[in-house]
């Protein structure tokens, strides 16, 4: 292809170029002008009162008119969007508001129930001062000077609470304070009736008939034989009920002896026990135990029953402390089981 026919055809597109951005020119141009001469045409607006007085009128250009509107769809939209959010702030205050209230009904009752603990922590700080008391325990001074008049002197002296801290909070640090310090006091206390409670597994204090039944019905000291009907010495106590009722261990023990009187005792077991104790159990109608066994408080040895003399179903107990017998009441008022 010729150097002039490139150039015929590059003449070509310039042309036909020219010819486009002019007519894109000429009709932007007219929408500008058109727009333009429309935006300047001017509406004249009466305003005509319902009285005799003179009718305003004035002109007013599209454009002006379309100002306006604008400013004034500005305003209106502005207006509300500001209201919607005061709406939305005046909601969240009167639920702020209602659930001020609740926490001031709450602090209310809140401080009601510290009034209570108040009061209840000072029964407790008495009743626990009776019982070391009756116990012969003594208490840490610290403690003792936590009370003044009966009640705490941290708990009721306001002088003691630090600036900008609620008196209340500070009342139940003090309450958690004394009650830490009360831990000790437990402790002995618990020391002691742990050891009184080893104690009294070790001696004869356990009511002997199961579920702590039965009566007395011979007591221990002189008395006239049933069979003989002459007096002698009741080295016992005799504990009626019925045939088969479980017979108990009255403490912890060996059993050293079981045998059988027909003239006598019946059926008897007698166990050894520590601090020179020595029970006897007679006229049972069975026997679990074998000499020999070491048995445990409260563990059913017999069943009730009437061998040997017996004029009926009882139990005949007895205690003895090395080889001087003793009037087992005195033991056995101690507890039942």
């Amino acid at each position: 292809m010729s150097a002039e026919r490139y150039k015929k055809i590059e003449n070509r597109f310039i042309e036909t170029l020219s010819r486009v951005f002019r007519k894109l020119f000429n009709g932007v141009g007219g929408a500008v002008s058109s727009f333009y001469n429309t935006g300047r045409q001017k509406f004249t607006v009466m305003l005509v009162p319902h009285s005799e007085k003179k009718v305003v009128n004035f002109r007013i250009s599209v454009f002006s008119l379309v100002f306006i509107l604008f400013v004034t769809l500005s305003v209106l939209g502005t207006f509300f969007v500001y209201t919607t959010r005061i709406s939305g702030v005046s909601q969240q205050l009167a639920e702020k508001s209602g659930s001020l209230d609740e926490s001031e009904k709450n602090l209310d009752l809140l401080l009601d129930q510290v009034s209570d603990l108040k009061r209840a922590s000072r029964n407790f700080e008495i009743s626990l001062d009776k019982a070391m008391e009756n116990l012969n325990i003594s208490s840490d001074k610290e403690l003792q000077a936590s009370v003044v008049d009966g009640d705490f002197s941290s708990l009721i002296s306001a002088n003691e609470t630090d600036a900008g801290v609620m008196r209340e909070i500070s009342e139940l640090e003090n309450l958690a304070a004394y009650l830490e310090d009360s831990v000790e006091s437990f402790s002995k206390i618990t020391e002691l009736i742990i050891s009184q409670g080893d104690l009294l597994v070790e001696m004869p204090t356990l009511w002997p008939v199961e579920g702590g039944d039965g009566r007395i019905t011979n007591y221990f000291g002189p008395a006239e034989h049933p069979f003989t009907h002459t007096w002698y010495l009741h080295k016992g106590i005799d504990i009626g009920f019925g045939f088969g009722k479980p017979i108990l261990a009255a403490a912890n023990g060996k059993i050293v002896e079981r045998g059988y009187e027909p003239l006598g005792f019946g059926n008897y077991i007698v166990i050894r026990h520590n601090y020179g104790f020595i029970t006897k159990y007679a006229h049972l109608n069975d026997v679990y135990v074998d000499e020999g066994d070491v048995i445990t408080q409260g563990q059913v040895i017999g069943a009730m029953g009437s061998t040997g003399l017996s004029t009926g179903p009882h139990l005949h107990f007895e205690i003895r402390i090395g080889s001087q017998v003793v009037d087992p009441e005195k033991f056995l008022n101690v507890r039942k089981r």
